[in-house]
């Protein structure tokens, strides 16, 4: 008799703890569920040098075609909108942390990062081109081997460049794309890899007389909005309210003030 009622106690204990289990198992279901749609307000990292897609203008603002689409969208969503400069370095890691909600600056789609993050449809196409000072002897891409080549790190260029690095003198990074071609204006760096749409900007407003757009590039690639790994419901949201931005001629609008054309992907 002592024997079933220790059996008993037992099956009992563990038929508890089980359901226990489960329960715990469905909160934690529950809880990576949980879409940042449900916010108010969303956060946009970004890194606040990248111009001209987002960057702090003289006045001290945030401005830049990615900052003006995101205000668009967001009003489409309903959502507030708040602009959070970041280490671009960590921005999967700032992402992941919760601590923002999109990563939006110029952010290119790569195979590697599709890994980490959930990626909007594509809003624009771009190149890592290779950019000389004028009167450089650097025609090709092959005429880079024993050179000095300057990149953002932690950027698509330096995905781009791959292992074709090997053949450099050196690939010098620095935290800004700005940083980058001023060491190439200085003289100290031979060529520059990073992406066209914002070497287009920085060139036209430094004097395009002065550098020389290689024929030859790393490659083709688009720009997208990272967002958390799972989030499906606030993916389809921005994609949603894209298309309407979209439509509605905004878009078009904000592309053309900021590079002269309608470069937006339809």
């Amino acid at each position: 008799m002592i024997l079933k009622k220790i059996v008993k106690k037992g099956l009992l204990l563990t038929i508890i703890g089980a359901m226990a289990l489960g329960l715990v198992a469905c909160g934690d279901n529950k809880e990576s569920e949980t879409s940042s749609l449900e916010k108010e307000e969303l956060v946009l990292g970004f890194d606040d040098t990248f111009v001209p897609m987002g960057f702090k203008d003289s006045n001290g603002e945030y401005t830049g075609f990615d900052i003006e689409m995101a205000k668009e969208i967001s009003n489409v969503m309903g959502k507030k909108i708040k602009f959070q400069p970041i280490n671009w370095n960590m921005k999967e890691s700032e992402l992941n942390n919760g601590n923002i909600d999109f990563i939006w600056n110029g952010f290119s789609v790569t195979d590697k990062r599709k890994e980490q993050v959930d990626f909007s449809k594509p809003y624009l196409r771009n190149r890592q081109v290779i950019v000389t000072l004028v009167g450089s002897s650097i025609k090709t891409k092959e005429d880079l081997k024993g050179k000095v080549v300057v990149a953002q790190s932690e950027s698509s260029a330096i995905n781009a460049i791959g292992d074709y690095k090997s053949n450099f003198k050196e690939l010098v990074t620095f935290d800004t794309n700005e940083q980058a071609l001023r060491d190439l204006e200085a003289g100290r760096a031979d060529a520059i890899v990073a992406d066209e749409i914002l070497l287009k900007y920085y060139t036209n407003q430094k004097g395009a007389d002065k550098f020389n757009f290689l024929e030859d590039n790393f490659g083709e690639e688009d720009y997208a909005v990272g967002m958390k790994k799972g989030d499906t419901k606030l993916v389809e949201a921005f994609n949603k309210a894209y298309d309407q931005v979209v439509e509605s001629g905004k878009a078009s609008e904000i592309s053309k003030k900021w590079f002269g054309d309608d470069i937006v992907v339809k």
